[in-house]
């Protein structure tokens, strides 16, 4: 019987250590397993504190809170500090004969006749601390070997489980660091820019970050669309679940849905494990749709309907999953002209259009660039570990230039800057052609743009400049007939239009 009642007390503690990450509660769910199961009087769990040294009771079984709280030793002091001081378990037949036993928890007026078992808590040779119990050992009551091997046992148990319980408090505690780095980082006075365009941008912001309110962010390529989703996201009430960002325009036609809502197992040939969708993993947080304008017409009918009722089904299931997110937009295509196109349904754009911020391109914003290049300097300067300036005159020019790429070219020429340049001090004649080149009022500066003042690169770029404003000269600006003149997509010749601002309302 004896036997029995060990081999159902090591099960029962098994199973409370791993029934939840509640320290305490299970440490004392198994205590009182050990009392009911094994006749022990008390029992108490020591956790070593890292920073002071000194051994805790955590939880206890037969104490009061005041007892507990009086529970303080030492390494080295007493039975429970030797304990741990040598890793060895210590048994102590008689508590009122032992002059070494402290009972510091004062949970004994009567000493004499009680029993004293102590086991270390140890797991790959590193100390965590100390389990105590107090018992009655006569004939009848069973043999001390029995309860240390049964502690024995035991103590490996919650070793493990203390290692995992500690494990989880540090990813915690890391999360939440990195969520406060992420909210002071998308906080609005870490956003660059004081110019009025802008500060009208931000004034949106903090209208519209507290609330679940769907935003269509629109703008140019690079004029900083995903940091102002971020920035709605970690201002929220949602900050500390995931903000989930998916550029269409990056996913090939077939893939998207799948990537969005996900697969059942066996939807389809090599569906071999049911997968996750983008808005089920940013359940109760923030998904961000870069590009939305490339949405397939097929996709559009069923983003409405999550948009609508909140619900969506994987690839190969019937049953609806609801989902808690809230969704942003982006685009840098007019979406009006894509609804007369009848390639943009006009619910779904109602439906995203809740409240549009437009983000002004950088030439509309000059006044922030001198902003904008201290910024990525000092960026770029500790990144490299360089101590590269711009002098007024480089500033200017790089004021004037108009920036078809925006913020994001501005950065690249920043960081290209600071790499390349074997000087501190980067003066005008340092920037790169392109820059050096462009006149908005007269034509190009012969001294930077004569022939040989180019590298490879930039010759390249200035051909295929040429080809394509010639192209759609030639086809008076429709871009279906200038890119199967040049060659390539219609997409890719989008970008380069974007790349080398072009207008196309010169054809």
């Amino acid at each position: 019987m004896r036997k029995n009642a060990e081999l159902s007390a090591i099960l029962q503690v098994s199973q409370v250590l791993t029934s939840s990450l509640d320290l305490e509660k299970n440490l004392y769910a198994a205590m009182e397993i050990l009392a009911g199961r094994l006749g022990l009087q008390r029992g108490c769990v020591f956790l070593l504190d890292p920073v002071t040294r000194e051994l805790k009771i955590v939880s206890a079984y037969g104490l009061s809170r005041e007892e507990i709280q009086r529970g303080k030793y030492r390494i080295g002091e007493g039975i429970v500090g030797r304990v741990i001081e040598t890793g060895q378990p210590m048994f102590i037949p008689n508590i009122g004969a032992e002059p070494k036993f402290l009972n510091k928890t004062d949970s004994r007026p009567q000493k004499s006749g009680i029993s004293f078992l102590c086991m270390p808590i140890a797991l790959d040779g590193r100390s965590l601390g100390v389990i105590s119990v107090d018992g009655i050992y006569t004939a009848q009551e069973g043999n001390v070997d029995d309860d240390l091997r049964v502690l024995s046992i035991v103590s490996s148990f919650i070793a493990q489980f203390v290692l995992l319980w500690e494990h989880l408090r540090q990813a915690e505690n890391e999360c939440g660091h990195l969520r406060m780095q992420l909210k002071e980082k998308f906080s609005l006075p870490n956003i660059v820019g004081e110019s009025a365009p802008f500060q009208q941008v931000l004034k949106l912001v903090r209208r519209v970050a507290a609330t679940d309110t769907t935003v269509l962010l629109l703008g140019e390529s690079g004029t900083g669309k995903e940091l102002i989703a971020q920035t709605l996201h970690y201002q929220s009430r949602r900050a500390k679940q995931s903000f989930v960002a998916v550029n269409l325009a990056a996913l090939p036609e077939n893939l998207i849905e799948a990537e969005l809502f996900g697969v059942e197992k066996g939807a389809f040939t090599g569906a071999a494990v049911r997968r996750a969708g983008r808005f089920e993993l940013a359940d109760q947080g923030t998904i961000f749709l870069d590009e939305i304008g490339e949405l397939p017409l097929n996709l559009q009918v069923k983003l409405l309907r999550v948009l609508q009722e909140r619900t969506f089904e994987r690839i190969g299931s019937s049953d609806s999953m609801a989902v808690d997110v809230r969704v942003v937009t982006a685009t840098n295509r007019n979406l009006m002209e894509a609804v007369a196109k009848g390639t943009f349904r006009e619910d779904l754009y109602w439906r995203l259009n809740v409240v549009p911020i437009v983000l002004p391109p950088l030439r509309e914003r000059a006044e922030d660039i001198p902003l904008l290049l201290d910024f990525y300097m000092d960026k770029f300067n500790r990144l490299h570990q360089r101590r590269v300036r711009l002098n007024p005159a480089a500033v200017a020019r790089l004021k004037s230039y108009a920036w078809p790429g925006n913020v994001r070219e501005l950065a690249n020429t920043t960081e290209r800057l600071v790499i390349m340049t074997d000087k501190e001090t980067i003066a005008e004649g340092d920037l790169p052609p392109n820059i050096l080149c462009f006149n908005s009022t007269a034509a190009p500066m012969r001294d930077f743009c004569a022939p040989g003042a180019e590298d490879l690169g930039d010759e390249v770029q200035q051909l295929e400049r040429r080809r394509i404003l010639q192209a759609l000269k030639d086809t008076r600006g429709v871009q279906q007939q200038a890119s199967r003149i040049l060659g390539i997509t219609p997409r890719q010749l989008g970008y380069r239009i974007r790349k080398y601002g072009i207008d196309l309302r010169a054809f």
